[in-house]
């Protein structure tokens, strides 16, 4: 897939500068009040597809809004659409726009659930207001708290056995981390499709690095002894410290190492930011395992 168009009528207005909060300033409650007081409540009341042009016009006439937005959107649409999962797995879903979007496509699809884990329980609770005013409330789970905990403990629970598709859109140095959790816990095998986010935009090379390297190279960090999460320390601080001021500091699943006999094929797909900043999503298919 090539190059996308952006249209700049349909941008967002600009995220606020370094230094500026550009979310969790009580925006998300604030998208709230905007979309059950729509002119059109009536209408949007069980139509994800109207959820989300409200929550698209409030980006663009209010304030900016961290989501995925069409284009990235698209991108992931499309591969649902492929790949028709059974279970798919969003890590980061914020104020609900991908669990809306990504989650009526699942379900179209013919899949049979979507979990979406949210760090912070006020953007949990959004998610899930706009999830049942979709009428998506019985397809889409939303799992409350650190992902690496809640993936584990849903795992140890029987209710996420295998991720037929996974979408990576949380805290940046987590990507690698919780990918590598689910490698171990053997939720990611052969057959298993990702797709990262904001790997242009702020980017995330530690992910490219892993997802992009042969069996022998991570193989070969692997016996080394090289911990998960080392490379946290590789991100600027605006991604590193992003939650730290109300979630405090995240704590990376870094008591496994994965397997590295997975075999990817990656990659990239350019994009935009609903802004219009270029950006793009990682695609990466589990082709095989080596033995």
């Amino acid at each position: 897939m090539g190059q996308q168009n952006f249209n700049e009528e349909r941008a967002y207005v600009p995220k606020e500068a370094d230094g500026q909060a550009f979310f969790d300033d009580g925006r998300e409650v604030d998208l709230l009040h905007f979309v059950y007081g729509h002119p059109s409540i009536e209408e949007i009341r069980n139509s994800p597809s109207r959820v989300l042009q409200a929550i698209d016009e409030y980006g663009r006439r209010k304030k900016y809004l961290m989501n995925v937005g069409e284009n990235k959107g698209r991108i992931v649409t499309n591969l649902i659409a492929e790949v028709k999962p059974e279970t798919m797995v969003e890590l980061g879903g914020y104020i609900g726009y991908s669990a809306l979007l990504f989650g009526d496509a699942v379900r179209k699809a013919g899949g049979q659930r979507y979990f979406s884990f949210e760090r912070n329980p006020e953007f949990a609770a959004v998610i899930m207001s706009l999830v049942d005013l979709a009428g998506l409330g019985d397809f889409v789970k939303v799992v409350v708290g650190p992902s690496a905990e809640g993936i584990k403990r849903l795992h140890k629970a029987g209710s996420l056995r295998h991720i037929d598709l996974m979408f990576l859109d949380h805290y940046k140095p987590a990507y690698t981390t919780d990918l590598k959790l689910c490698e171990h816990l053997q939720l990611i095998t052969p057959g298993s499709v990702l797709a990262a986010d904001n790997v242009i935009s702020p980017g995330n090379p530690p992910y490219l690095e892993y997802v992009r390297s042969d069996v022998s190279t991570k193989k070969e960090k692997y016996e080394r002894g090289e911990v998960n999460g080392d490379d946290a320390a590789k991100f600027p601080d605006r991604s590193r410290n992003q939650y730290q001021k109300r979630e405090g500091e995240e704590k990376l699943s870094t008591e496994v190492k994965g397997n590295p006999n997975l075999i990817y094929e990656s990659n990239l797909v350019n994009s935009f930011e609903p802004t219009g900043e270029p950006d793009g999503v990682e695609i990466t298919r589990c082709v095989g395992e080596s033995t």
